[in-house]
């Protein structure tokens, strides 16, 4: 793997993008907001019938499928199914490596990457068939000049349902394991943890869990690069928000602290869902303070429990978290009084994660609530557009799904960008460093598509 930079480029970190190798790594977000409305013009503009019949997207844009479900990879192994959460990082002027999480299940080992059990490699846990389990990761090298796939290999296998995570500062994609299932049961090891994949490397990684990162239902991380704290949410109805303060910054390996946010006013109370009742209006600023936890290994899969009797504020079902300039949003997909959304914002302290920081506290709003369907149906992963746009996938529980990419604009306003076809979700969008390519995700049966246009100019 080639030395990654420490510093941050800050051109690529005004355009909300993710860079690896020596140019280091950036991500932006949007400025502030007023009241969420559902925007009276979409963003860039109505969307055009797809003839493939695929993805209908805005008169200029254009997608290509760049790798799909049994496709033969260049490590003899095939692409898996149930494409999610995915980083983008930085090879050179035109090549990006992706690093595609599988959220596959132990049941799932047909649509794995191995067409019998075994494999060889230095996965984290076998099934009863003596198999890795095949949940995992799969990284791509893309040249968008060419539009080619360059090589895509298998680069973290034997764990399971590897939702979503995040990218960090030093060129390394954290896959989070949304499930907790205990050794027993033809498993030899505890799940629920998230795993380090650089993204330069070859092959392969060593599947080494990250255990005072916690153990729960992880869904997404982000990391603030000027602190290298570590936000995660939980996909739970009763999740807690967290966030981990390595040892040492940039090596998370060696460890740290894990905390879940509170409401520096205890009168608050410890719920922001708005189920029963007005928990956070949209555009309230709200302070912030952070409770220590312990057990994080939570061998009962109690610790938003736990973390909530101490204080700890409820969130809707947290899913996709995105780090800005100096902001991150997260999506709360059944939160709100409709149970169809909010989008959440934080903003840390000038002095987070250190002993000044109840001084000048970090602050969380409600950014956005969705009050129906067609404004915002179970968002899900989240990201930035260079134009400073939130792009969210949504991810229904319907029995007929109509899922959307959503674009809201900073002031706050809902649109449609995109809409899918397939009865699937869309998972994983991330941008290129240099802004030019969306990629995305088609859960199942998998596919990965870049989709190139006009990103900057959106009329909304």
């Amino acid at each position: 793997m080639p030395n990654i930079a420490a510093h941050i480029d800050r051109r690529a970190f005004a355009t909300g993008l993710t860079s690896l190798a020596f140019s280091g790594l950036a991500l932006s977000g949007c400025a502030t907001s007023s009241a969420p409305r559902i925007a009276a013009a979409p963003g860039y503009g109505q969307l055009e019938p797809d003839p493939g019949g695929l993805l209908d997207l805005p008169r200029g844009f254009s997608y290509r499928i760049i790798s799909a479900l049994g496709e033969r990879m260049d490590d003899g192994l095939r692409v898996p199914d149930r494409a999610d959460g995915m980083g983008a990082f930085h090879v050179d002027r035109d090549r990006v490596a992706l690093v595609r999480n599988h959220e596959l299940q132990p049941k799932h080992a047909d649509v794995g990457p191995y067409a019998s059990p075994g494999g060889s490699g230095g996965g984290f846990d076998r099934g009863r068939d003596g198999g890795w389990l095949p949940g995992g990761t799969t990284t791509l090298v893309y040249d968008q000049r060419s539009g080619r796939v360059e090589r895509q290999h298998l680069s973290l296998v034997g764990t399971i349902r590897n939702c979503a995570g995040g990218t960090t500062p030093w060129g390394s994609w954290l896959s989070c394991e949304e499930d907790v299932s205990r050794a027993g049961n033809g498993l030899k090891e505890d799940h629920g943890w998230v795993f380090e994949v650089p993204a330069a490397h070859p092959g392969l990684v060593d599947a080494v869990p990250l255990r005072a990162m916690g153990r729960f239902n992880h869904e997404a991380a982000a990391v603030d690069p000027r602190t290298g704290i570590v936000y995660m949410t939980e996909d739970r109805d009763n999740s807690l928000f967290y966030r981990f303060l390595p040892e040492r910054q940039g090596q998370l390996a060696r460890g740290g602290r894990l905390q879940a946010l509170a409401f520096a006013d205890p009168a608050r109370g410890t719920d922001s869902r708005n189920w029963t009742g007005a928990d956070l209006a949209v555009g309230e600023w709200v302070a912030a303070r952070w409770i220590d936890l312990d057990g994080v290994d939570s061998a009962n899969d109690d610790l938003r429990n736990r973390g909530n009797s101490a204080g700890a504020v409820r969130f809707a079902r947290g899913e996709g978290i995105h780090f800005g300039d100096g902001e991150l949003y997260f999506c709360c997909t059944s939160g709100g009084a409709a149970k169809l959304s909010q989008v959440m914002r934080y903003r840390p302290s000038p002095q987070e994660g250190q002993p000044g920081e109840a001084a000048n506290a970090g602050r969380l709003q409600l950014f956005v609530e969705s009050g129906s369907a067609a404004m915002l149906n179970f968002g899900d992963n989240i990201t930035v557009a260079p134009n400073g746009h939130l792009i969210i996938c949504e991810d229904q529980y319907t029995e007929t799904v109509d899922n959307h990419l959503r674009g809201i604009t900073p002031d706050g306003r809902v649109y449609a960008f995109a809409r899918l076809h397939a009865q699937t979700e869309l998972a994983g969008a991330c941008f290129s460093p240099d802004g030019r390519t969306m990629f995305v995700n088609v859960y199942s049966p998998a596919k990965t598509l870049a989709i190139s246009g006009p990103w900057r100019t959106a009329t909304a």
